[in-house]
């Protein structure tokens, strides 16, 4: 019963989710659509990456891209059924002038005659991927007072506490922990064994319970002789061992703890929110398949407020959440020391490692990505080559642009500078042949340390000038520059672009493609980019603390993976906690090819 609930409250968040967009389209003007500057290739064929911003149709896509809405559906199948949303990634298809699109169906059909008519394979393949729902429990924390009981021989109220048994503790450990004997918690639970079980409810006895106090009076019994409590040393030295091992113990039964801001009580949920969960919960499912199971519990902290306590969180094994740097400095304010607390999805939330040493932040930080750029640049230098850095003259240098030139100084790289305004812009070439070598054997590697798209665009056009004058010339630049509508995407790979980012998907890629098709038959929608790291984080950090057991963090440093959108490549800092120091590298290369390396 309790299973079928839990399917019924995600299938209910997720159509308040859908329902939401279309209000919210009924009461505003479509936003206008731009043609992506992104191109990749999709089953071998050249499309276009659009991400669909808030109030966007499908009509209005298809007029902008000059596709039919049929094209758009044959390349996202979810699509038809489910409709779009803000954050969608829709693949379409580039036409070309008077040539019709042959859509991935008709490509199948040409490459099998006796193929099944298009959609039943697919829709069969989808049906046997979509996964149960795992169970997510409510906020239950480890010990909770007990119903008070009336002393029947004085006017006494006596409150106990309740223990809830954890996989690795017996009889022994609790009375150890509470401070009572074994016997007494036996007597007062009504055991005949010393069999128990995991997550059952054991009452704890208190001074006044009749088998206690017979304890107590024990304690001023005389001391055994020497042999005795030697025996007595070593059998406790031999059980802290034994508890050490199983603390490192590789397990089958992993307990998370993901707080999201889900907004799940208001009008309209958080969507970006919602596709994070939605990726944690399917990665839940896939690591089920693999024999290790998950209790997953889900707290809402769209208000700020952290609902649970030290007591709760010493049972989890990992905390996923929340988002913002002031809701993880609240939990970390509550967290044990030893609970590691993940922060999923703010760059600005890595001040806090450095003050939390159970702190691990999972976006890659700016600084660490523009240190990977440079020391990439430096890597490519050879023999004959020149570098070269330009900034904007007179522009007040931003906390990106300071974090740029200290990577630049820290690499002690050897290069020319060249600073200029827009206004100058025309001018710039004869600047560039003067610091540039026309050695065709070498080349102009040029980074631009800005962020401002009108002066990032203005250097990219005097560089193809360059490039149209014979000079070899190899960019190198942010992330932000692939979102910069300004720039034509030709002029990115004609200065074969290298780009550091911290997120990046290949939807060529075997793995993603698994996801998509496991997605959209579970949720009947097309993945955003929260949902692919809502699996990425949740399946990492599963396997993580499956491996490692109660100790995981010791393997963090040593389990480096790529996964879907992100790469996990986490190091200890200093005093601190962890950052990711994970970075994708990316080439624009001929043909509109985009190289990952």
């Amino acid at each position: 019963m309790k299973r079928n609930i839990c399917i019924k409250l995600l299938t209910a968040l997720v159509l308040t989710t859908g329902s939401a967009a279309v209000m919210n389209g009924q009461e505003y003007k479509n936003t206008p659509v731009t043609v992506s500057k992104e191109k990749v290739r999709h089953n071998g064929k050249l499309c276009y990456s659009h991400i669909v911003k808030e109030r966007q149709t499908l009509y209005s896509i298809s007029k902008a891209y000059d596709v039919s809405i049929d094209d758009i559906y044959e390349y996202n199948p979810a699509v038809k059924s489910e409709g779009i949303k803000a954050n969608t990634i829709l693949i379409i298809p580039i036409i070309e002038e008077g040539a019709k699109v042959k859509t991935p169906a008709e490509d199948k059909a040409a490459e099998t005659p006796e193929a099944a008519p298009a959609g039943q394979g697919a829709r069969a393949t989808e049906q046997e991927a979509a996964p149960a729902e795992p169970e997510v429990k409510a906020d239950e924390p480890e010990e909770k007072p007990a119903e008070p009981a009336q002393d029947e021989d004085e006017d006494i109220v006596i409150v106990r506490k309740t223990h809830t048994v954890r996989w690795f503790e017996d009889l022994d450990t609790i009375a150890e922990k509470y401070g009572v004997t074994v016997e007494a918690l036996m007597e007062i639970n009504g055991l005949t064994g010393r069999k128990l079980s995991r997550r059952q409810k054991l009452i704890i006895p208190t001074p006044q319970d009749p088998a206690q106090e017979e304890a107590s009076s024990d304690e001023d019994a005389p001391e055994g002789d020497e042999e005795d409590l030697l025996k007595e040393q070593a059998d406790s030295t031999a059980l802290a061992d034994s508890l050490a091992l199983l603390e490192t113990a590789p397990k089958n039964t992993v307990d998370l703890s993901l707080m999201l801001p889900l907004n799940a009580t208001a009008s309209r949920g958080s969507s970006g929110n919602m596709d994070f969960y939605s990726g944690a919960l399917l990665a839940v499912y896939e690591m089920s398949q693999h024999g290790i199971h998950t209790t997953l519990d889900v707290y809402d902290v769209a208000d700020g407020r952290i609902r649970t306590d030290a007591d709760s969180l010493r049972n989890e094994d990992a905390v996923i959440g929340p988002v913002s740097a002031g809701d993880l400095s609240r939990l970390l304010q509550t967290a044990p020391q030893d609970k590691m607390v993940v922060s999923p999805l703010d760059q600005r939330a890595e001040r806090l490692v450095y003050e939390h040493s159970n702190m691990i932040q999972a976006p890659t930080p700016y600084n660490v990505i523009y240190t990977d750029l440079i020391g990439w640049m430096k890597e490519d230098m050879q023999d004959g080559d020149r570098a070269i850095v330009v900034t904007e003259k007179g522009a007040k240098a931003s906390d990106a642009v300071q974090a740029m030139m200290a990577a630049v100084d820290s690499s002690r790289i050897e290069y020319k500078a060249l600073s200029y305004s827009i206004l100058e812009g025309r001018d710039i070439p004869e600047s560039l042949a003067w610091l540039m070598t026309e050695d065709e054997a070498a080349h102009n590697r040029v980074f631009i340390a800005s962020e401002s798209e009108a002066f990032v665009n203005d250097v990219v056009r005097n560089l193809n000038l360059m490039i149209h004058k014979k000079y070899n010339v190899v960019l190198y630049a942010t992330g932000k520059i692939r979102n910069f509508e300004t720039i034509e995407v030709d002029n990115l790979h004609n200065t074969n672009l290298h780009v550091s980012l911290g997120y990046y998907i290949d939807y060529e890629d075997a793995r993603v493609k698994e996801f998509l098709l496991k997605y959209r038959a579970l949720y009947n929608a097309e993945p955003t980019q929260f949902s692919f790291q809502g699996y990425d984080l949740a399946k990492y950090f599963i396997e993580l603390c499956s491996k490692g057991g109660r100790r995981w963090e010791g393997r963090i440093e040593s389990s480096d993976s790529k996964m879907l959108q992100s790469i996990f490549r986490f190091r200890k800092t200093e005093n601190g906690g962890y950052i990711n120091t994970g970075v994708h590298r990316l080439v624009y290369g001929e043909g509109y090819q985009v190289i990952s390396r």
